[in-house]
């Protein structure tokens, strides 16, 4: 698959980022020293924006008595209480990442002109603590969010579920617990070129093998981080890969999107065409030429900003419905 001439134009400038990206589980620490030293994570202050947004940390309750989930809160400077909330979970192939990562953009891009807060939260990562640690994180701070909604000035009636590669694979993972166990109730999920197939042999997986940003070698190790001995066999439940659930109705409206041209492109579809097929909303996009993240990492041409834009009009609808 041929990456969009601008995007190619920015990934020629970024090097070999394969050479950069796990090899292993064992190499897992190396990779993150190595990321939060290029893109530290944001502070409060910087986070604040000159007080543009007003930003809290609390904790929910740990899974079954696990440590507590650290979640940010923000929201933009002097919102109406009433607002509805967007739930995110950050990407980081389940092995990389905070509750801070991508976090600045959101505030800018959704946030303020959608008057919502944003709720973002600090998953347990692997190989530390393989599955089920994060997604049940995820699941924690969900429950706290809607429990406590209102005191941060939310609408509990109107939560959305976002994340993107590992976070939107974590966030199909949410609405399918939030289905299965009587949970919080979800307007919708956002899910951006989600991680979402262990088995990692999707035709666009071996397509991109060695092209572009994260490609079947790292993804690899992320899901052997996060699964060990059982990834790629009938040992790996729903929760851990989405793309393991037999019945997806019942499923809050679902945004879904992924590059032409990355790892994730046809396990994407997969999702969407599965949730049509349950009777289910989803709305699918595929950008013609974007690699894994080219949103983030090549935010100025115009197929990111086309690809940003468009969330933002999913958004706007599902929240006002």
């Amino acid at each position: 698959m041929p990456f969009d001439p601008e995007a190619a134009l920015v990934l020629g400038r970024l090097g070999d980022l394969r050479g950069a990206e796990p090899s292993s589980p064992a190499d897992v620490p190396r990779w993150r020293a190595q990321l939060a030293e290029a893109a530290p994570d944001p502070g409060l202050e910087e986070l604040r924006d000159g007080g543009k947004f007003e930003v809290a940390e609390r904790a929910a309750p740990g899974p079954g008595g696990a440590p507590d989930v650290p979640l940010l809160i923000a929201r933009p400077a002097g919102l109406p209480d009433g607002a509805p909330v967007v739930y995110h979970l950050h990407g980081g192939g389940m092995i990389g990442g905070t509750g801070r990562t991508g976090v600045p953009g959101i505030l800018h891009e959704w946030a303020a002109p959608l008057g919502t807060i944003v709720v973002s939260a600090d998953y347990r990562l692997a190989p530390e603590h393989p599955y089920p640690a994060g997604v049940e994180d995820c699941y924690a701070g969900l429950v706290w969010v809607a429990r406590h909604a209102t005191e941060i000035g939310g609408d509990p009636g109107r939560i959305v579920v976002a994340g993107g590669s590992a976070g939107g694979g974590l966030a199909a993972a949410v609405a399918l617990m939030a289905r299965d166990r009587g949970g919080p109730h979800l307007v919708g999920q956002l899910a951006m070129c989600p991680m979402l197939d262990d088995r990692n042999n999707t035709f666009s997986a071996q397509q991109m093998a060695g092209r572009g940003v994260w490609d079947q070698r790292a993804n690899e190790v992320g899901w052997a981080s996060l699964l060990g001995d059982a990834h790629g066999t009938e040992r790996v439940p729903p929760y851990a890969a989405t793309a393991r659930a037999t019945d997806l109705s019942g499923l809050p409206p679902a945004y879904i999107d992924a590059g032409a041209a990355e790892t994730y492109r046809d396990e994407s579809i997969a999702y969407a065409h599965r949730i049509w097929q349950a009777g289910g909303d989803a709305e699918l996009h595929v950008w013609s030429g974007g690699f894994h993240g080219f949103d983030q990492m090549a935010p100025d041409t115009a197929v990111a900003r086309e690809a940003r834009e468009t969330r933002v009009r999913w958004l706007r609808r599902i929240l006002s419905r």
